[in-house]
């Protein structure tokens, strides 16, 4: 019997035979299947084999997570089922077939949005930072900060510069991601966008107030086409933009290669750009007037207050279904339009409320540190507006604070609209969202955000206590504390206390971890992927690299260099196994970035450089370049702590873990 073959086995009967399974791949830590029927997977029973450490759903491919020995596990699995393999993007494609129309066009909305996210996230930094200088009123200054001091001043008119190269010049971002997503020349999607926001047309913002007889316009003779811009414009932007590509791709199948670099960029570009001003643009222009007219005709009607309970109640889910990525570009179409928006700040909200009832839950498992080392982090990643970590990690898994979380979103969401608060820019979500809140709602937004702390965390306590919601979370009579409990003789239950019988604690030994490359040192909560981010692999730490260079994290043997060479498997001294998995879905990449400089066998110690990743390769490629060090036999780690921060340097020790 091979060593995977007994869980291989459990796998392929739980998951619902050989004929419910359409595609099956890995990659450096998880199975990905593709099912005819999810439903059929019994999720209970596949949380119960020995090598599964975790499982979820995610666009349309039910991933199980088995650890740096997948690929071992997937030939033993192959081997008793039968099932050839594909690639991970041939099971991407399959994944589709699980997709209906609207969670297609979700999925297409968000990888558009997401390489955008960084930049819409420091311009609402930004113009939350030219709120405050701007735009309170200081009585011990005797006006605002830039009225008082003529360096702030200045600062407040140069950091206009970067602000409005992210918001009003948005379409360039948006043509250019559409351009990557599909797989046409990106450098057409910039040039595309550049004409949507160039300087020679009327600036969107000035169309409302400029007189129709003087908005400029090309005179074709037999038609004329007015030379409006589409600054901040999304719909316009990504209409043009998929047009483009699909031209292009069209194009690319008829025209022969050899005159291809020519005419195929020609016959893509110019009629898109022609029909983004005469038919795309005016089109996209008016439905996202539609759009944004309704939304913020519904958050200042006489109803507006079951509009924002509701979507402060239901913003949450969304997230979970990855709807919420609509509500971007809903967002800045009401900037757009009304100069501000009344949405974010009740995404905001929902982002407080997460992260208070994952607060409630630390103290109601106060002491329970292997779960704090998870509940922790998610709460600071909540209140600094990142909420994917506490609902995976903590809320959803015991339900209660989920929806103790909901109703506090949305009373905390009603509260603010009622008041008329409304946000300048978006991006800063959490506590820092109030940096993006107009100057003179900054008193109810703070007290909304109360509302979203107190409601939140009062009713999470209050549902576990009183088993509300609440199916495996049991509470202790006499202590009100979770913990282990045993059937007595009269079947009640009872804590047990420890005994002067019990078995001496061994001795634990210290593993001592280095930094794996040169460049900004992070914690694992933070990286962007939620396998690795809530520890569903184990506990450890990541950097993001500034060379290529990269070196092994501890003394220990190379067990294990995985085909697509962005993976290595390192057993330390101490019987730790250790993962250093080079970049984020680099799978995808078949090694072309990675040269491996170690064999399977060899001893290693962190001055050891064990391969190197071209990082700008990488980054051209739009993925991650965080270097990540996973300890995954959790069972022998007692507990793991990092002693750094920020920017480290090869050999410098950054952490220790306990090894039982």
């Amino acid at each position: 019997m091979t060593k995977y073959q007994a869980d291989a086995e459990k796998l392929l009967k739980e998951i619902g035979g050989k004929e419910n399974i359409a595609a099956v791949s890995h990659c450096a830590t998880r199975m990905r299947f593709v099912l005819n029927d999810p439903a059929i997977a019994n999720e209970e029973a596949i949380e119960d084999i020995p090598s599964v450490k975790g499982m979820f759903t995610n666009a349309g491919q039910f991933q199980v997570i088995i650890g740096n020995d997948v690929a071992t596990f997937y030939n033993d699995f192959v081997s008793v089922s039968g099932v050839e393999g594909v690639s991970k993007e041939q099971s991407k494609a399959y994944a589709k077939q699980n997709l209906n129309p609207i969670q297609r066009a979700v999925a297409v909305l968000a990888e558009i949005f997401t390489p955008l996210i960084p930049a819409i996230i420091v311009g609402g930094l930004i113009l939350g930072f030219r709120n405050v200088l701007e735009g309170i009123q200081f009585d011990s200054l005797g006006g605002t900060i830039v009225e008082h001091s003529q360096f702030w001043s200045g600062v407040n008119a140069f950091l206009w510069l970067p602000g409005e190269a992210i918001f009003h010049f948005l379409p360039v971002g948006i043509t250019w991601s559409i351009a990557k997503k599909m797989g046409t020349t990106q450098i057409l999607g910039i040039v595309l966008g550049i004409t949507l926001v160039s300087p020679q047309l009327l600036n969107a913002y000035g169309v409302a107030s400029t007189a129709a007889a003087d908005i400029p316009f090309w005179d074709f003779g037999f038609a004329q086409v007015d030379m409006i811009g589409y600054q901040a414009q999304v719909i316009p932007a990504m209409l043009a933009g998929f047009m483009l590509a699909y031209l292009e791709i069209f194009f690319r199948k008829i025209i022969p290669q050899s005159i291809s670099m020519i005419f195929v960029p020609l016959f893509s570009l110019v009629p898109t750009v022609l029909a983004a001003h005469v038919v795309l643009g005016p089109i996209g222009w008016t439905i996202g007037s539609w759009i944004s007219t309704v939304v913020n005709a519904g958050l200042t009607s006489s109803i507006s207050w079951l509009f924002s309970a509701v979507f402060g109640f239901l913003y949450a889910p969304l997230v979970i279904t990855g709807l919420h990525h609509m509500t971007n570009a809903i967002d800045m179409q009401l900037i757009a339009d009304f100069g501000s928006t009344n949405l974010w700040p009740m995404i905001a909200l929902s982002n407080i409320a997460q992260g208070s009832a994952v607060l409630a839950i630390i103290f109601l498992h106060r002491g329970n540190e292997k779960e704090e080392q998870i509940s922790i982090p998610a709460m600071i990643s909540c209140y600094l507006g990142v909420t994917e970590p506490a609902m995976f990690g903590i809320n959803l898994k015991y339900v209660y604070p989920f929806v103790a979380a909901m109703i506090g979103s949305g009373l905390a969401g009603m509260f603010a609209t009622l008041m008329s608060v409304r946000a300048n820019a978006i991006g800063v979500g959490g506590l820092p969202g109030i940096l993006a809140i107009q100057a003179e709602s900054w008193v109810p937004f703070i007290i909304a955000m109360i509302i979203a702390i107190f409601i939140p965390f009062g009713l999470t306590v209050i549902f576990r206590r009183q088993g509300i919601l609440n199916k495996i979370d049991p509470v202790s009579p006499a202590t009100g504390a979770i913990g282990a409990q045993f059937e007595t003789a009269n079947g009640t239950t009872a804590v047990p206390e420890k005994t002067q019988f019990e078995a001496a604690t061994p001795a634990l030994k210290t593993e001592k971890f280095f930094a794996v490359a040169t460049g900004e040192l992070k914690e694992i909560t933070q990286v962007d992927d939620p396998v690795f981010s809530q520890k569903m692999m184990g506990d450890g730490y990541a950097v993001v690299p500034t060379n290529d260079k990269v070196f092994s994290p501890v003394s220990g043997t190379i067990t294990n260099i995985f085909e697509t060479k962005h993976a290595i498997g390192i057993l330390s001294k101490e019987g730790i196994e250790v993962l250093v998995h080079m970049g984020l879905d680099t799978v995808e990449l078949k090694g072309a970035p990675f040269t491996v400089h170690v064999q399977e066998g060899e001893l290693v110690t962190p001055s050891s450089l064990i391969a190197e990743m071209a990082v700008e390769q990488v980054e051209q490629a739009g993925k991650k370049t965080d270097i990540l060090v996973v300890l995954t036999n959790a069972e022998k780690i007692d507990s793991f702590s990092l002693d750094k921060t920020g920017l480290v340097r090869p050999e410098e020790q950054v952490g220790q873990a306990e090894v039982r």
